[in-house]
């Protein structure tokens, strides 16, 4: 406390220091004093307050705790007289045991008075059920059931609370009862008839089926009354919980599963479109079936059942069962492609489960897959290893067919624009084309998947087309009189080619969303080689027929005056009616390439030295021939290139050039003259320059000499957009010393 006071001194004494620092304060310290004063009085006023407020309710609290515990006495006194009461009235308790036993005795005997009625008139009253039944009045002989089964259970009972092991009494009651239970079971029976029948019970006659449902609905409830009273007894009826909601819809199942296994009446034997058939009446029998459930038979059962769903549950369970078991059958190509699509759309579609009517009612999306996903892949993985060997298949017959044709006396068939065909390319996209229109019915993935497939077996096609194609040309060569229509068929070939292209393009543009594929290179590379060889072949035969004319030129019999050159182009533009009937871009190819032939040829005989001239006279006279049959040639493939946009002057002006040579009277220019050829043609070498000074026939060994050394001095840089003309041309063996001489 001294402390305290101290603290209290300290802090009064800094508080004044705080108000009397200056003069001036000092005038005011009264009202300081008083100021003080009011707060004192303030703070003691709330001191005794709050020592008042605590006084209070500890006295309070002093009193509550005297009432307890008189209260404890009391009920301790209490207590003591019920301990006392509690042990005299246990004797008086078990002098009460008769009077138990005659109260339950009286509860027994007044159930049994309550259904004597019943006991006395059991056999009649089953006997009246088994008419009811047959009568088809369900609900009264169902009354009259439950009245014997309430007197057997109450009797039942009753004994069972008066003496649970006796079961001598329980047996003689139940074997009294014996013929409830077959009634029972016979009402089942004709209940489970009806809904079995339900789906043309309801059309005729739904109060039938209302009935039924009523039925069992009243023993449900009787069920949940006995499972209630043996949660607090212990006891349960003979034949209870009967469970025939649940039994109901077993009943249902069976039939919808029956519905959809009993539609099936062909076999393939019988029909080949067994399964299609089949598929259209399951089809329009579960439509039909699910549009009367919907429209009149959810009308007769409680909204609880929720009986459209669960028909729509047991439909698609039944289905799905069923499209299993079709699916492990060893269907062909076409039956996997109709039950796919039947899965996969038609089941969903507005055509069944996703009916206007239906739809309303229930979300079809909700329902899962018909078929799994691992056998619809089964399915599909089995039906592209069929279509591949079928393809293949299909396409050898194709083939074999048309090569049939090509061994035909008559020419082949024309498109409408003149153009020769075989039916080939018609069969072969037919083929895909159908295939491709079934695959898209499953699904896009699928449909590509088809699509590439089509696409890899024409590569593998296509060269084995290119081999027929070869051997046709290589039988026409050992016997050219067969057969008789070689070059118009090989014209139709290499015209395939080209439909070829054009279908395959129309098929992907058709069905495919990528504009290119791994097949794409393969089978445009392919079908180019086989119309080139196809042109080479017919050009072989042109210059076969050529080849006694072509050997008269650059010859004395050629320089004296020949129409070798006449021949030429005759024959040349004969054949040539038939090439017009070969499409583009291969009729352009053919021209140039028989051009190039011609001048290639004339270019071999002048290299092959079959003449060499004597003077001045006959190389004018071979070099004015040699121009002159140069404009015949342009002439002529000016005229079979028309409209072509082809370039018929530089090939033919190559013998021009040559003719130059010739023509040349001064041999001191002779070496300008040839270098000039040399700088237009890169591809001419030394021994093609060499044959040519040696038909001029004027040049001396050293003239020779010296034009080939300044030339390789000089060797222009090849041109590489110029095409070589000289490359492939063969100058007869000769060493280059003897042809300096």
């Amino acid at each position: 406390m001294e402390e305290t006071d101290r603290e209290a001194v300290a802090t009064a004494v800094q508080r004044v220091a705080g108000m009397l620092q200056r003069p001036d304060q000092l005038d005011k310290v009264e009202q300081y004093r008083r100021r003080e004063a009011r707060k004192k009085a303030s703070v003691e006023a709330r001191l005794k307050a709050a020592i008042q407020s605590q006084l209070d309710g500890v006295r309070t609290g002093l009193s509550q705790l005297h009432n307890a515990l008189g209260d404890v006495k009391d009920i301790q006194r209490s207590l003591g007289d019920v301990s006392k009461d509690w042990r005299q009235s246990i004797n008086t308790i078990e002098n009460l045991k008769d009077v138990k036993d005659a109260v339950v005795q009286h509860s027994q005997l007044a159930a049994a008075v309550e259904n004597l009625k019943n006991i006395f008139s059991v056999p009649e009253i089953v006997q009246e059920a088994h008419g009811l039944i047959e009568q088809a009045e369900l609900l009264q002989a169902h009354r009259k059931l439950m009245d014997l089964e309430c007197s057997r259970d109450d009797l039942m009972y009753e004994q069972y609370r008066m003496d649970v092991k006796n079961t001598h009494d329980m047996n003689l009651i139940r074997n009294y009862f014996g013929e409830v239970q077959n009634l029972s079971e016979e009402l089942a029976k004709q209940l489970w008839m009806v809904l079995q029948r339900s789906l043309l019970t309801v059309r005729r006659d739904p109060t039938m089926v209302v009935s039924v449902v009523r039925i069992i609905e009243r023993e449900e409830k009787i069920d949940r009354r006995m499972l209630d009273r043996k949660k607090q007894t212990g006891f349960i009826p003979p034949g209870r919980p009967k469970k025939w909601k649940e039994k109901m819809f077993e009943v249902l199942e069976g039939t919808v599963s029956t519905r959809i296994e009993g539609s099936q009446s062909d076999t393939r034997e019988s029909d080949k479109m067994w399964l299609v058939r089949l598929l259209e009446i399951t089809r329009k029998y579960v439509q039909d079936d699910l549009i009367v459930i919907k429209n009149l038979m959810i009308q007769c059962f409680p909204p609880n059942y929720d009986i459209l769903n669960k028909f729509f549950t047991l439909y698609h369970k039944a289905l799905s069962v069923r499209i299993e078991e079709l699916a492990s059958e060893d269907l062909e190509a076409n039956e996997i492609v109709s039950l796919l699509t039947w899965v996969l759309n038609t089941y969903k579609s507005a055509e069944m489960m996703g009916h206007p009517e239906l739809t309303t009612e229930m979300d079809v999306d909700s329902m899962g897959p018909l078929l799994p996903k691992e056998v619809v892949d089964q399915l599909l993985s089995k039906y592209i290893q069929i279509f591949t060997s079928n393809i293949t298949g299909w396409l050898r017959k194709a083939l074999e067919t048309d090569k049939k044709d090509w061994k035909k006396d008559t020419e082949p068939e024309a498109d409408q624009d003149g153009y020769y065909q075989t039916t080939l390319p018609a069969i072969v996209f037919q083929m895909f084309e159908q295939n491709l229109q079934v695959a898209a019915q499953i699904d896009e993935i699928f449909k590509q998947e088809v699509l590439r497939l089509c696409l890899k077996q024409m590569t593998s096609f296509l060269i084995r087309y290119r081999e027929e194609a070869i051997a046709y040309k290589e039988d026409h060569m050992r016997d050219r009189q067969h057969p008789q229509c070689y070059v118009q068929y090989m014209i139709a070939i290499i015209n395939n080619c080209q439909t070829f292209k054009e279908s395959i393009s129309s098929l992907k543009k058709k069905y495919s969303k990528t504009e290119f594929d791994e097949n794409d290179a393969a089978i445009d590379s392919t079908l180019d080689s086989v119309a080139k060889d196809g042109c080479v072949y017919l050009l072989d035969e042109v210059f076969m027929d050529l080849e006694q004319h072509l050997n008269e030129l650059m010859t004395r019999k050629w320089l004296t005056g020949s129409n070798a050159v006449d021949t030429i182009c005759v024959t040349i533009e004969d054949y040539f009616n038939d090439f017009a009937k070969i499409k583009k871009p291969y009729n352009k190819e053919m021209t140039f390439e028989a051009h190039r032939r011609v001048v290639i040829e004339y270019i071999k005989a002048v290299m092959q030295k079959r003449i060499a001239f004597k003077n001045p006279d006959e190389r004018k006279e071979g070099a004015e021939r040699m121009i002159k049959e140069a404009e015949q040639f342009k002439f002529l493939f000016r005229k079979l290139s028309a409209g072509l946009g082809e370039d018929t002057d530089r090939l033919c002006d190559t013998i021009v050039a040559l003719a130059e040579v010739f023509k040349l009277t001064d041999p001191t220019l002779l070496y300008l003259e040839v270098s000039t050829l040399v700088s237009k043609y890169p591809d001419i070498r030394e021994d093609h320059v060499l044959a040519l000074l040696a038909v001029r026939g004027d040049a001396n060994r050293e003239m020779k000499q010296m034009i080939i050394e300044t030339l390789n001095q000089n060797k222009p840089l090849s041109t590489v957009n110029v095409q070589p003309v000289f490359r492939d041309i063969v100058v007869p063996t000769m060493t280059v010393n003897k042809l300096l001489k």
